[in-house]
């Protein structure tokens, strides 16, 4: 039987990312959110964490909105929905263990994938001299 490999961040498990003070988490990510969490959280940020910390004790019920992309995934959002304004509409991210140190904008895509369909008439030049069946 294939046993679930223990997930570990930096060499810590997430029992001990979880216990980390912030300043201390900080120090384990890579320079640029590192810098991003020395220079502190904007207001937007500060009202995301306490939305997510609430919820976290049971006392916030709807869903958790933001429009803050640019802030990072910290161990205590794991387990957790979010849903990340993608520009046009509220994207829902499910907070997994992996995602800890990304931002939450690589998550929730700003731009559609290109899906082409068939080509119409009056597309190409050829097709203005096809009979229409």
């Amino acid at each position: 039987m294939a046993r679930k490999k223990e997930f570990k961040y930096r060499g810590y498990s997430f029992d001990e990312l979880l216990n980390m003070s912030l300043e201390d988490f900080a120090k384990l990510l890579p320079a640029r959110q590192r810098r991003s969490l020395k220079r502190g959280l904007s207001p937007e940020q500060k009202k995301l964490l306490r939305k997510i910390r609430l919820a976290r004790k049971g006392k916030y019920k709807k869903p958790i909105k933001t429009h803050s992309r640019d802030m990072v995934i910290l161990p205590e959002m794991v387990g957790m929905t979010i849903h990340v304004h993608n520009g046009k509409e509220f994207v829902a991210l499910d907070i997994k263990e992996e995602m800890i140190g990304h931002y939450l904008g690589e998550f929730a895509l700003t731009r559609k994938i290109v899906q082409h369909g068939s080509p119409g008439v009056g597309a190409t030049r050829s097709s203005m001299f096809v009979a229409i069946k």
